[in-house]
């Protein structure tokens, strides 16, 4: 929802730019909702060169503390939000013959950490879920891109958190984790500006983009740590195929 002060910064953008800003208030969970602003902005613009879908925020807790609707909430907008504006976008830039969408996922899609086991589902599911329109919409002229970046000073963690009832089992290990995130871990947002623009820029955008120094090298370790796993097992692995 944006604030009065939101508000009165998009008057003062419209009243600069003019016809070349189109404010919308959204709520990503509605899919009707969803689909009407695509078409406004297709009709105001005469086109959609590029969709960013970076509704999101962090569900705190541990597994077993999280309430049904704590899980349905978070996976409605990480995830359902973005398939809805993905879903509307896709027959405007199908019919222009170019575009890109652009996913805010999160190095906590590629691997999870404790006490936020359904933001890491959601992002999980967002990876799945770009990988898969990638491949499907290339032929149409349309790119896609998994945007993953690692902590960020931004509200994600405090005012748009939501954190479940607690349960002392798990505090020493939610004091850990906090432990672990000290020093310099998060990043400057307003550094990705010139990123994110090189990446809308390019004319061979990448599937996966990592945002922040610590993304690359947290997944190079986990990711040589898992292959060192599936080598012990390989050849289970292939004995259960059968044949």
């Amino acid at each position: 929802m944006a604030t009065a002060r939101d508000l009165n910064s998009l008057d003062d953008l419209v009243n600069q730019y003019g016809n070349n800003i189109l404010p919308l208030q959204l709520d990503v969970n509605d899919r009707d909702a969803d689909f009407a602003a695509i078409q406004r902005a297709k009709e105001h613009f005469g086109s959609i060169d590029v969709l960013i879908n970076n509704a999101g925020y962090g569900l705190f807790g541990s597994i077993e503390e999280t309430s049904e609707k704590e899980a349905r909430d978070q996976m409605e907008t990480n995830f359902f939000g973005l398939l809805w504006l993905s879903q509307a976008v896709l027959p405007v830039m199908r019919e222009q013959g170019h575009g890109h969408i652009i996913q805010l996922s999160s190095i906590l899609g590629l691997v999870a950490v404790p006490v936020l086991g359904i933001y890491n589902a959601s992002k999980f599911a967002v990876e799945g879920l770009g990988a898969t329109l990638a491949a499907e919409v290339k032929g149409f002229g349309i790119n896609v891109t998994l945007v993953e970046p690692n902590g960020f000073s931004t509200d994600w963690g405090s005012a748009s958190s939501v954190h479940t009832v607690g349960m002392p089992e798990y505090d020493g290990l939610k004091a850990a984790m906090q432990e672990r995130t000290g020093g310099d871990f998060f990043g400057n947002p307003e550094a990705t500006t010139p990123a994110v623009l090189k990446l809308v820029d390019s004319e061979n955008p990448p599937l996966h983009f990592f945002l922040g120094k610590y993304g690359y090298p947290m997944i190079k370790q986990v990711y040589e740590g898992r292959f060192a796993d599936w080598d012990k097992w390989a050849e289970v692995s292939a004995e259960a195929h059968g044949k």
